[in-house]
């Protein structure tokens, strides 16, 4: 007698438990419109996606596992992977920028030429830091002897500013009193209908993309000095 499918519903509790188990498998902590909150609804989504092939006559955990951890290396490959320079996964390389064929990793490679030429702008823009030069540019800012604090206290009177009264709660919140976003949703009162999310976490998200839209706009404009 062949085997009735289960419900992926009744599997929900089992299934949230193996993806939080691998959590530590998501390393790309550094993408900030992504979390592992993020990472998790795709791969429960996926899961559902997926459902049909799984057969009730093999031991559902182990399937589970094998789906997840594929899910997390294609995320991974997806937003980080397949921009970063392929020095990282040549055999070629030495260090961090020297090659045993070209001395330093570098445009005379015609592998590396190629990434240059499609893929470097895109690395910029995937990664909240350009991976290049990050030390060179932290030493800059430290070295300028600008005034640190006095440009962020003007940020923060010109978000007070445009912002609106719900905006400028949740700017104060993340920004300055350094809350996690699930404590700044309970203090709006925000609650979620969705099973295994944080209160408030479409809300809060949405107004955390306003709030930089906003920033971003005031610092082209000029309306800000930090230099």
């Amino acid at each position: 007698m062949k085997s009735k499918q289960p419900i992926f519903e009744d599997h929900i509790h089992i299934i949230d438990e193996e993806i939080a188990k691998r959590k530590h498998k998501w390393n790309l902590t550094s993408l900030n419109w992504m979390d592992f909150d993020d990472v998790s609804q795709i791969i429960r989504i996926h899961i559902f996606k997926k459902w049909s092939q799984y057969k009730p006559t093999r031991p559902l955990k182990p399937w589970l596992h094998s789906v997840i951890t594929n899910q997390i290396r294609n995320l991974i490959r997806n937003h980080y992977s397949n921009y970063s320079r392929p020095c990282l996964k040549c055999r070629a390389a030495k260090d961090q920028t020297g090659c045993v064929i070209y001395t330093t990793q570098c445009s005379a490679c015609p592998i590396y030429a190629h990434w240059q030429k499609r893929k470097q702008p895109a690395t910029f823009i995937k990664m909240p830091v350009s991976i290049e030069n990050h030390v060179n540019e932290v030493s800059n800012i430290f070295d300028s002897g600008s005034n640190v604090f006095g440009h962020i206290e003007a940020m923060h009177n010109k978000m007070k500013e445009i912002l609106k009264p719900i905006e400028w709660q949740v700017y104060e919140g993340l920004f300055i009193l350094g809350e996690e976003e699930d404590q700044v949703a309970k203090k709006l009162g925000y609650i979620s209908n969705e099973r295994g999310r944080r209160p408030g976490y479409k809300q809060i998200r949405n107004i955390r993309k306003s709030i930089i839209t906003k920033a971003y706009r005031c610092l082209n404009n000029g309306e800000i000095d930090i230099i």
